[in-house]
């Protein structure tokens, strides 16, 4: 089932096929199982992100063209698909574009707050917020 996506518009046309919870939960895991490595060095205090049930770290490296490839990790197979959600509305835009970017809306479009445990639900926001935290930092140092 490993595919790579293209857009939010994609994914909300495939977890609408896929139906039920169940399906959409091991299509997410799929996801997750696509996540580019994160350097175990990354993986530090630095990196983590507070709030989840779960360890996350993440990264944003700024590339030369102003675009941010955002870099994130998890001990947990359903984080991971959500980074890969996260990675999918964020990675590859500027500081600006990522505060732009209504994240609550298109993460909506997938119906997962309803579905997500209220621990998991709190991490999920707590990535969100720390992109948004991160992108602010950048946007500023440019």
């Amino acid at each position: 089932m490993a595919t790579v996506l293209n857009s939010m518009d994609e994914l909300a046309d495939n977890f609408e096929l896929l139906g039920d919870w169940e399906s959409r939960f091991g299509y997410l895991i799929d996801l997750g199982k696509e996540l580019p490595p994160m350097d175990a060095a990354d993986q530090s205090e630095a990196n983590r992100v507070y709030g989840c049930q779960a360890q996350v770290w993440m990264k944003l490296m700024p590339e030369a063209d102003g675009r941010i490839t955002i870099v994130a990790n998890s001990d947990a197979f359903i984080v991971k698909g959500l980074i890969a959600v996260l990675l999918m509305i964020y990675s590859g835009k500027t500081a600006q574009e990522i505060l732009d970017t209504d994240g609550q809306a298109q993460l909506d479009r997938l119906q997962l707050a309803g579905h997500l445990s209220p621990t998991r639900k709190n991490g999920l926001f707590a990535m969100v917020q720390r992109v948004r935290e991160l992108a602010q930092t950048e946007g500023a140092e440019v």
